[in-house]
């Protein structure tokens, strides 16, 4: 059927968004039995049942969970669809009714097929009587109207003309929108039966970029992506709760990854993004993607499992795709805690399973040992940024030539995250840490040096440090006995030579990798070669100095040192880095972990400390 111009006028939107509110109320049940599950149900579940029995009515609640959850979203995407539809459906109402108007102050006469009637005016070039009206239709080429009286005299004409056409571009336009969104509503369906499978989650990613295509002008161009920290939590606060959920429905992703959204509300969208990643990367074949979803598997994994009584609670706080992947992981509410930590992971870090198992369980670490000294305390690990790779094949021409770009770009990204807690958290004095770890130190360490050093941080701790390009403690901003810093006497990365040095270190490099036949052991194995290399060469330089300026380990840095394990001998003891990755694990390296600990929930004059390089 034909839309006309009187049908798009008395169009009841209000009915359309009556129903979107209904698909909003659909959808927050349905988020609340979700909550309930995974809240409540399966945690009364686990600590009270054992058995097969059990573990098979768990597994059926973590579906249900998953189903439930997908109906959350597919309900959300229905609400904004049928929201945008109205709203883009008033817009040319407005159209109508200007037109309308118009029509009616001119005296003009709008029919039914859309054209228009207007009255005799102006005067006649012979006889100067007024010029006879007539009727126009849409013209063929809306937007050209006559330019001269002696074709088209009566001054009319053009505005009839232009009446007519706005009353035609504002259907046409209708009926193209109603055209898009019955397109969209009709893909909005989940297959039959009780079991949500993960081609439905492809699906479901699909809908949601087909709705947001569609829906842009509607909520997308609302988000403050330009915008501080703190004016995005204003904006968030200012919002309603209806407009609120229908961001989390359909962009989960920009508001569960923009600094200065409170955690909560990031947490709840990352959950939602993280099932519709995983749904679009289940689609693609190349290897990153395989990479990032065996990461993102792992950290969902976690989530369901949820956390051991008495531990802290874990947190989402950002997942994306983008570059080599970004996850943002908390132990601990890092509004409500009056201590606060944000790890900074280095070298050979993206978003895989390595990373879900090994650097999440570091920021977990660090939570369940400063909880036991005050429990409001959440510790964080931010893979916000993309680190150097250097896979081994490329370490020993890669090396010398190593620089500070991406430490550079993620210093600034660390910087708005830390402003977004600082923006966040509920108390009037947080204690904040700033955590870098190998490259991650450096990053750390720049974003230190920024005008204003890091926002809200009291504490900076560097382990495994190649240095932080800074001569000093100092140059950090949060005063030199706020420095505090872990080098294992085993650890070769923090006994890397400077830079000059480093272009003579080629052989040792080699020797490294001769010595290994294991690919995933040659970084460990350039690493080594590189130490080997730099002391059988002699240093030519300043002691103080490594790779990245002053060694923050040197009594010329002026930072605390605080005592740690030597850990196992490059070679000697297996090969292995593991003093350089022994800093938060308590089972390897109890002193270090113990002294994190220490510093993260503010008792920092309380760590065992070690004597200057």
């Amino acid at each position: 059927m034909t839309l006309t111009w009187a049908q798009l006028r008395d169009l009841k939107c209000d009915v359309l968004e009556g129903a979107a509110d209904g698909w909003g109320k659909a959808g927050n049940r349905a988020d609340a039995g979700r909550d309930r599950i995974e809240g409540q149900m399966l945690n009364g579940l686990r600590e009270t049942q054992r058995g097969e029995a059990a573990e098979a009515a768990v597994e059926r609640l973590r579906q249900m969970g998953r189903n439930l959850q997908y109906a959350y979203t597919e309900c959300g995407l229905i609400r904004t669809t049928l929201n945008s539809l109205a709203h883009e459906l008033r817009t040319q109402q407005r159209v109508v009714s200007r037109a309308l108007d118009d029509a009616e102050n001119l005296g003009f006469t709008v029919h039914a097929d859309g054209s228009v009637t207007y009255p005799a005016a102006g005067e006649g070039l012979v006889d100067g009587t007024p010029l006879p009206g007539g009727t126009v239709s849409v013209s063929e080429a809306p937007g050209l109207r006559p330019s001269s009286g002696l074709v088209a005299p009566n001054p009319n004409t053009a505005k009839a003309q232009d009446i007519a056409d706005r009353l035609a571009a504002a259907v046409r336009t209708a009926a193209e929108t109603d055209w898009r969104y019955a397109r969209i509503l009709r893909r909005l369906k989940a297959e039959e039966g009780l079991k949500v499978p993960v081609a439905t989650w492809t699906d479901a990613a699909a809908d949601a970029a087909a709705v947001r295509d569609a829906a842009h002008g509607y909520l997308e161009n609302g988000i403050p992506r330009d915008a501080s920290p703190a004016e995005r939590k204003a904006w968030w606060d200012g919002l309603s709760d209806e407009q609120r959920e229908e961001y989390l429905a359909v962009y989960p992703d920009r508001i569960g990854n923009l600094d200065g959204i409170p955690a909560l509300v990031r947490d709840a969208a990352n959950r939602d993004n993280l099932q519709l990643l995983m749904g679009k990367l289940e689609a693609r074949d190349d290897a990153t993607s395989q990479s990032q979803l065996a990461g993102l598997r792992e950290i969902d994994r976690q989530l369901r499992e949820g956390s051991v009584p008495g531990e802290p609670p874990m947190y989402l706080l950002g997942i994306s795709d983008e570059g080599l992947g970004r996850a943002i992981v908390s132990f601990g509410d890092p509004d409500a805690s009056r201590n606060v930590s944000a790890y900074v992971p280095g070298l050979g870090t993206s978003l895989d399973e390595q990373f879900a198992r090994n650097d999440i369980e570091r920021a977990r670490s660090t939570a369940i040992g400063a909880r036991r000294m005050d429990p409001s305390t959440a510790s964080i690990v931010w893979l916000g940024y993309d680190p150097p790779q250097l896979p081994a094949e490329r370490l020993q021409e890669n090396l010398a030539v190593m620089s500070d770009r991406d430490a550079r770009i993620g210093a600034h990204a660390y910087r708005q995250f830390m402003a977004g807690l600082s923006a966040t958290n509920q108390n009037s004095d947080p204690h904040v840490t700033a955590i870098g770890h190998s490259y991650g130190s450096l990053t750390v360490g720049l974003a230190a040096q920024g005008d204003g050093g890091i926002p809200g941080a009291d504490d900076i701790i560097l382990v495994g440090s190649p240095g932080t390009e800074a001569e000093s403690a100092e140059g950090l901003k949060v005063g030199k006995g706020h420095v505090y810093v872990g080098a294992a006497e085993n650890d070769p990365v923090t006994r890397l030579p400077n830079q000059a040095e480093a272009l003579g270190m080629v052989g040792g490099l080699k020797a490294g990798f001769a010595s290994q036949s294991r690919p995933e052991v040659g970084v460990a194995a350039g690493l080594v070669g590189a130490g080997i290399g730099y002391l059988a060469g002699g240093a030519v330089s300043p002691e103080s100095q490594i790779y990245y300026g002053t060694d923050p380990a040197h009594a010329e840095f002026g930072a605390r040192r605080f005592k740690v394990d030597d850990g196992p001998r490059p070679f000697a003891d297996g090969g292995s880095l593991g003093a350089h990755s022994n800093y938060f694990d308590p089972e390897k390296d109890e002193e270090s972990s113990r002294n994190i600990a220490k510093i993260v929930s503010g008792h920092g004059e309380d760590i065992s400390t070690q004597g200057y390089r």
